[in-house]
């Protein structure tokens, strides 16, 4: 009953732009703590790669490096809150293309997006969960941002409970995102668009963060269908009500 509270509140939050409450958490988090993640791959997507962030006040500075992603199509990454500050297994099955762990599987364990890494000069916010021209779109890239938050998100990433997402498989080895079944957040859009396909948790840092790092990735749509279906208000919608999603699947059963 408690976890299916929790993702609810997490679906609101996520819907309306507000923070998640952080609870007793907020009292432990640290301002300038800093904090690694390891990227490991989802759906045997081949994507790996590692996040650190640096919590100063209500600033987040945090960078990524990549590797073994889809080349020539963009590549949504957030910082999601309000699960169980987790990743999903590799082979957790879920109700994709030949049983590949679509965006809302993993709602449980990652939450709903907190923050959208986007490029400058792309909007953060939860609501540009898929802001296409502003998302990385290379197969490899490094990306580095500092990011204005609300001061519960803050406190939220210095205590340890964000995840790191990056979105986008290539289930059928087509070179695009394509394929018959449809996204779980929009049927307009293939589910290889918005299928998770790297996660890393963010927990206090055994490395310290590079610096200087340049934000590269593309800007092109190359490898969509539906580039114009892919608006970034469609996935912070469907994005928005994963945690009302996981509830209503668990009350189901």
């Amino acid at each position: 009953m408690r976890t299916s509270r929790i993702a609810t509140l997490a679906a609101t939050a996520a819907l309306v732009g507000l923070p998640l409450a952080a609870g007793p958490a907020i009292a432990n988090a640290q301002d300038g703590g800093e904090l690694t993640a390891e990227l490991s791959q989802l759906n045997d997507s081949g994507a790996s790669g590692t996040a650190w962030a640096m919590v100063d006040g209500n600033q987040v500075e945090i960078s990524l490096e990549t590797e073994g992603l889809l080349d020539g199509a963009p590549h949504a990454q957030h910082i999601h809150i309000g699960g169980q500050n987790m990743c999903p297994a590799n082979d957790q099955e879920g109700n994709g293309f030949e049983g590949a762990l679509q965006t809302s599987d993993g709602a449980d364990e990652y939450g709903a997006i907190a923050v959208s890494l986007t490029k400058e000069p792309g909007m953060t916010g939860a609501e540009h969960g898929l802001d296409v021209d502003n998302f990385p779109a290379e197969a490899s890239y490094t990306y580095s941002r500092t990011i204005e938050v609300s001061e519960e998100v803050a406190q939220q990433i210095a205590a340890g409970d964000g995840v790191v997402v990056v979105h986008g498989v290539d289930h059928d080895g087509s070179g695009k995102y394509d394929g018959d079944t449809k996204s779980d957040l929009d049927p307009a859009l293939p589910s290889e668009a918005t299928d998770p396909a790297a996660c890393g948790e963010l927990n206090a840092a055994q490395m310290s963060m590079p610096h200087g790092g340049v934000e590269t990735g593309g800007t092109s749509t190359a490898g969509i269908e539906y580039p114009t279906a892919l608006a970034f208000g469609t996935l912070a919608l469907g994005l928005g009500g994963l945690g009302l999603f996981a509830a209503r699947r668990r009350a189901t059963k």
